[in-house]
């Protein structure tokens, strides 16, 4: 699978779409003018001096999403985006156009039934992060999160409390908790918070493996740090996108995959809430929008979020299998222009020409070498939409497992003993 240390690829039409993660979402703070276009930057608490403090929460004020439509990583301080099943269509009749306008009332009234019922169902999970950063360069900043266990156990983005010394959880009733970060994950932009609490409301967990484009979008979450249960939809615009994502300073970046692209309405401070169905179930979470571009929301889906969220609940450490290279996921256009023969699969390899197996690896252990495209694990094909680093997750650190490898022309199968990935 990619490693976290690997080097984005050379910005094509096929390469991922750069963002922008926000400061932290300012508390009264008065609102700035637009700045210009910038790279991308990461939310999260802000690190800086009160003064750098300020300048990074600007970044997320209202000005910027209305007129400069600036998107990015949202910190503690972005919207949480849902993605629901479309509101099934009324059957077509015979009867002649009704001009009064009774179908057109009803159609709403039933899509706007299942928006209430989803939200009732959620919403009540939704919570507050607010953290606090000590020493010099203090700051404070808000985000959103969600209960996924009744006994205290909140899913949200890594980027929302890594940098935080200190947390404070709002509950939708009001009720205020000492928040602790219980883990970090090492692959992607999540992070579990517990609070001592139990019989808490708890959002349901669906299923992001059957997401469709079209599919309606329900997001949920806290703007601002101030309005509360903010509910905004859209639909899911794109499934198994790949963006860039690089923090307020433009000093780091991260490369996020498969990701839920979505068109609701994403704003500073819901960064870490729930994305929900039509039925009421979390989908995914928020953690991203475009930089360059208006509806253009992206969101990890809950089922890469799953494996950290059972290893939380059951007290273990929170970690992720690996198999040690850097590959390329493969298409039609992709895979004739590397001259394989398969149109989908992992082509491991750089593009600076550099070696694509880890020193120590089990991919190494295994045998694997630059140039093989893996094409199924255990049996399941490699695809873009699932790719090799989704196809692991469901595996422990330590488990083997077997992949088709083709080398030469010829497939061959290889097992792979995976470890554990490294931070």
């Amino acid at each position: 699978m990619t490693d976290p240390q690997a080097h984005p690829y050379d910005r094509d039409a096929t390469q991922p779409v750069e963002v922008q993660r926000y400061g932290s979402a300012p508390e009264r703070d008065p609102y700035r003018a637009p700045q210009p276009p910038a790279a991308s930057w990461r939310t999260g608490p802000s690190s800086g001096g009160p003064g750098q403090a300020r300048s990074r929460q600007g970044l997320g004020a209202l000005p910027i999403i209305a007129i400069a439509v600036v998107a990015g990583i949202v910190s503690g301080s972005l919207s949480a985006v849902g993605v629901a099943n479309l509101v099934g269509q009324r059957e077509p009749t015979n009867a002649a156009p009704d001009n009064s306008a009774t179908t057109v009332a009803d159609v709403t009234i039933d899509e706007s039934s299942a928006v209430i019922s989803a939200v009732a169902k959620v919403a009540p999970a939704v919570v507050t992060i607010q953290t606090q950063v000590s020493g010099s360069g203090g700051g404070s900043g808000s985000g959103s999160g969600f209960i996924y266990d009744p006994n205290g156990f909140i899913l949200t983005n890594r980027h929302v409390v890594e940098s935080a010394t200190g947390l404070n959880v709002v509950l939708n009733d009001g009720r205020e908790f000492r928040g602790t970060v219980y883990g970090i994950d090492s692959l992607t932009d999540l992070a579990i918070v517990t609070i001592d609490a139990t019989d808490l409301p708890f959002a349901p967990i669906g299923s992001s493996e059957a997401l469709e484009p079209g599919q309606l979008a329900i997001a949920i979450g806290n703007p601002l740090g101030n309005y509360e249960n903010t509910v905004t939809t859209g639909v899911v615009s794109g499934i198994g996108r790949q963006i860039t994502a690089s923090n307020a300073l433009q000093n780091s970046s991260d490369v996020l995959r498969n990701l839920i692209q979505t068109d609701a309405a994403i704003n500073p401070g819901n960064s870490g809430g729930p994305l929900v169905n039509s039925a009421g179930q979390v989908i995914g979470v928020n953690t991203a929008v475009s930089e360059n571009a208006q509806g253009l929301g992206f969101s990890i889906p809950i089922d890469v979020a799953r494996p950290i969220m059972e290893q939380a609940v059951a007290g273990q450490e929170l970690v992720r299998p690996w198999i040690g290279i850097y590959y390329t996921s493969l298409t039609p256009a992709t895979a004739e222009e590397a001259g394989v023969d398969v149109e989908n699969g992992a082509l491991v390899g750089t593009t600076d020409g550099s070696d694509a197996v880890f020193p120590g690896s089990p991919a190494e252990a295994s045998g694997l070498q630059s140039g093989d495209v893996i094409v199924a694990i255990d049996g399941r094909q490699v695809t873009a939409e699932s790719d090799l680093s989704m196809l692991i997750l469901p595996y422990s650190p330590g488990e083997t497992i077997t992949l088709s490898v083709l080398r030469g022309g010829e497939t061959r199968e290889v097992d792979v003993t995976l470890g554990e990935l490294p931070d």
